[in-house]
């Protein structure tokens, strides 16, 4: 019987090197996916926010800003790393560089890189007592420095002490974000803003600091890089040349007749005013009602009160109603602001408007439940309008397109209740929608930082300890000897 051939080899050498080839063609292929994904995805990427619950999150503002910006923008970030804010501050310019690639971003430890910290010290001009914690912008020369201290909103606890009264200070909110857009706005601008505040009259004063003042709202201005300046039109004084906004916080006093004719010659050359009237003036003219309603607009001779929206004592009334189809107070719709005394500011010939008059319309309102003293209304009161009017056609105007915001209250902008409901956040969007920086139209507030405390006994810290030393790791062992014992068999 002849023998039978014997099989070939499973692995013959053709066939051993078929597979190298195989598996070598197979590694370089993954490599070539794998680089090819991340170039693409490197270049070509979308970023989103898993929770809303996110720490950083830029606003629609901030990215509306960081789009518009062309100029190449560096920021330093001067600060220790052993800081509690540091984390904060550099996940946030994080985002700033990732929304605009033009913003680059470099951190210096003063504590650790001494050569770097006095390169940047020199380059910025700093000072011997500028030496911490600092966020530096630069754009094209110009420079805006923020310290740390401004990007913080703390909370102070009283802790329990028998020898002496202590407290705990709790960071409550990081406010990185307002300052930042802030230093880039003033950086990357051309040329800033100014507002001219009228004084002489009894009206509220961007350098008081005292509760009427307004050098709270001054900082708002600034912080949407409009500087600001008093001015009166006494003797042959008139509205400045450079005045981007003209406002007239709270009059007092009837505004003479010279004063006003310069007021009224401003706004047909296309001016832009903001005027805030005050219940201590109901009873008597400024002069500036005439002026108005020329302009469509009748400021009511009477105090609103509003018994639903009471906010405690002072007629402090919450506004929450808001005509959404218009920029300026759109953001704020399902939120509120605190007005004190409200006069009635209304539209005059609604519907009546001939082609070239100006668009009036309704801006904020009181609830139906509104009373003029003891008299129920019956009806939603408007406390706010605005006015647009462009230049008529063939007639060229000095200073472009006139805007008008009047409300019938002063007081809910001084220092002592602009930090109530969304006041604040008011102020910004009538300052930006009044000199036309409609990318600016929504808000930057801060990013709450939240605590979790996790509190545990002693016997239960033994457990855990047990649990992630011994317990799980055991367990591994365990099924990893089973698997082997079962192959085995």
């Amino acid at each position: 019987m002849a023998s039978e051939s014997s099989p070939p080899t499973s692995f013959s050498a053709s066939r051993r090197w078929g597979i190298f080839f195989s598996v070598v063609i197979s590694i370089v292929a993954v490599f070539v996916l794998v680089l090819g994904l991340n170039y693409v995805g490197a270049r070509y990427y979308y970023r989103f926010v898993w929770s809303r619950q996110t720490e950083i999150q830029l606003s629609p503002q901030t990215v509306s800003l960081l789009k518009s910006i062309t100029n190449q923008v560096t920021v330093v970030a001067y600060y220790d790393k052993t800081d509690k804010l540091y984390g904060y501050v550099k996940a946030l310019l994080k985002e700033y560089h990732d929304a605009n690639q033009k913003i680059s971003v470099q951190t210096v430890d003063y504590l650790i890189d001494a050569s770097l910290a006095q390169q940047v010290k020199a380059t910025n001009h700093l000072g011997p007592g500028d030496d911490k914690n600092l966020v530096i912008f630069n754009c094209n020369g110009r420079r805006k420095i923020i310290p740390g201290a401004l990007l913080e909103d703390n909370t102070y606890e009283q802790v329990q002490n028998e020898k002496e009264i202590e407290y705990k200070r709790t960071l409550r909110a990081f406010e990185g974000e307002k300052w930042f857009s802030a230093a880039l706005l003033n950086v990357t601008s051309a040329k800033p803003f100014t507002a001219c505040f009228l004084e002489g009259d009894g009206e509220h004063g961007s350098d008081d600091t005292g509760n009427n003042g307004y050098s709270k709202f001054a900082e708002v201005l600034a912080e949407n890089n409009v500087t600001n300046v008093a001015i009166n039109l006494h003797g042959t004084n008139a509205v400045p040349a450079y005045c981007n906004l003209l406002i007239i916080a709270g009059p007092q006093n009837t505004i003479p007749v010279d004063e006003l004719a310069k007021i009224k010659q401003y706004l047909n050359q296309g001016g832009r005013l903001f005027v805030l009237f005050n219940f201590n003036t109901f009873r008597r003219n400024t002069g500036l009602e005439a002026i108005l309603t020329d302009w469509n607009v009748d400021v009511g001779m009477n105090i609103i009160s509003d018994p639903k929206n009471t906010l405690g004592g002072g007629g402090a009334v919450a506004i929450s109603r808001f005509n959404r189809n218009h920029p300026l107070v759109e953001p704020l719709f399902g939120s509120s602001i605190a007005m004190v005394n409200p006069r009635s500011i209304q539209v005059l010939n609604q519907g009546k408007e001939s082609p070239d008059a100006p668009k009036v319309e309704a801006l904020a309102f009181t609830s139906d439940g509104s009373k003029i003293g003891e008299t129920p209304i019956g009806t939603t009161v408007p406390v706010m309008v605005a006015v647009e009017k462009g230049s008529i056609k063939g007639v060229i105007t000095e200073r472009g397109t006139t805007a008008i915001l009047v409300a019938g209250d002063s007081i809910f902008l001084s220092n002592q209740v602009i930090d109530f409901e969304e006041n604040r956040d008011f102020a910004g969007f009538a300052v930006n929608w009044l000199l036309d920086q409609t990318q600016l139209l929504k808000g930057v507030g801060p990013h709450p930082v939240k605590e979790y405390k996790l509190r545990m006994t002693k016997s239960e810290m033994t457990s855990v300890r047990w649990l992630f030393l011994a317990a799980m790791p055991g367990g591994i062992l365990i099924f990893g000897a089973l698997v082997w014992f079962r192959r085995r068999r």
